[in-house]
């Protein structure tokens, strides 16, 4: 049994090290926080975290940028990664390619030329794979010169170049394809205001400085809808609502020619095709088949029974040898005019001679 003078001791041993660890952690903490309000009074101070060691051998006046890895988790960028990537998959779906990292999978070029290619419907004279790095950049060079080629005369800006690209750059990457998905009016919507925090470190008089800076990919679902989709509809509604009417007319007699064999009749465009369901029949009248009634709903009690209708029918329709529709299921379920009419005009232009 210990004496109580033993364990008397022992007990302010023990304390004696709880304080100590206690001081040591407040101490610790201090430390932080006088860093913490350092890098707030001193922003083009650098801190150890913000430079890589790549960034000290930058040449005078030479600058590197980084993201901010807390930036990479905010919502609306992951949501534009994400769109962007099933995008990609959804184009390329033919070619049994899965993208997966947008970093990892589109530095070389292999999958940004088949993109291209399918988007553009044209061939680009490169090699099928290479390996070293000349070679990759070799392809990169060709592939970017043709984007580019194509997006500068449109007023594009051009954010990316070879190295960027190569070096899997987010950035950089992420500008290249929002642009392409705008200038081809990708049927996917764009996340507003998607940004990331970038870190920026240049070399002033020997010295490393850092500035924070917001790099945003996507303005305002009107702004971006305003750049890539002007067409024939927007002249059209904006200029000449005599011959929208005209346009209009046309359709419904189109589409009564076929619905009417069913006892269906259509008097509105933007209501009657809403819930898909119309957009489902006309699709097997016009290709002269019956399409099962467990593949779609035939009274859509919600909105996403309506979108599943609609998107069903633009596989209809790519199964019938047309491209898949500009138009957004979501838009058409939500009563826009403009894309209910891009949809019929599209069945209109193919199916037009149809008994």
């Amino acid at each position: 049994m210990l004496h109580y003078s033993v364990v008397y001791c022992l007990l302010n041993e023990k304390m004696a090290g709880l304080l100590c660890r206690k001081k040591k952690s407040r101490s610790k903490v201090n430390d932080l926080q006088e860093e913490g309000k350092n890098a707030i009074n001193a922003p083009l101070t650098p801190t150890p975290a913000d430079i890589h060691p790549e960034d000290t051998m930058l040449e005078e006046n030479e600058e590197h940028t980084m993201i901010e890895p807390y930036s990479k988790e905010g919502a609306k960028f992951k949501e534009l990664v994400k769109v962007l990537i099933d995008w990609i998959n959804d184009v390329l779906v033919e070619e049994r390619i899965i993208v997966k990292s947008l970093e990892e999978d589109l530095y070389d070029g292999q999958v940004l030329q088949k993109l291209f290619e399918k988007l553009a419907n044209r061939k680009l004279n490169v090699a099928e794979v290479t390996q070293s790095e000349i070679g990759q950049k070799q392809k990169l060079q060709t592939v970017l010169e043709s984007v580019n080629n194509l997006l500068r005369p449109q007023g594009w800006v051009i954010k990316w170049s070879v190295d960027s690209i190569h070096a899997k750059s987010t950035v950089a990457i992420l500008h290249l394809l929002v642009t392409l998905a705008m200038h081809f009016r990708a049927p996917v919507r764009l996340p507003e205001h998607a940004s990331v925090q970038l870190v920026v470190v240049r070399k002033r008089e020997g010295i490393l400085q850092t500035s924070h800076v917001t790099e945003e990919f996507t303005s305002t679902t009107e702004m971006m809808m305003g750049r890539f989709e002007r067409d024939a509809f927007d002249t059209l509604f904006d200029h000449a609502p005599d011959k929208l009417s005209v346009v209009k007319k046309s359709l419904i007699t189109f589409v009564n020619k076929h619905l009417n064999k069913l006892n269906l009749e259509v008097t509105e465009l933007e209501t009657q095709f809403a819930d898909g369901v119309y957009l489902v029949l006309l699709m097997g009248l016009l290709e002269d088949y019956f399409v099962p009634l467990y593949n779609f709903y035939l009274t859509p009690e919600n909105f996403e029974q309506k979108v599943h209708n609609v998107s069903f029918s633009f596989e209809l329709m790519q199964d019938g040898g047309l491209k898949k529709p500009k138009a957004r299921p979501e838009d058409v379920v939500n009563l826009d005019l403009k894309s209910t009419l891009r949809v019929l005009y599209n069945l209109f232009t193919k199916y037009k001679n149809v008994d």
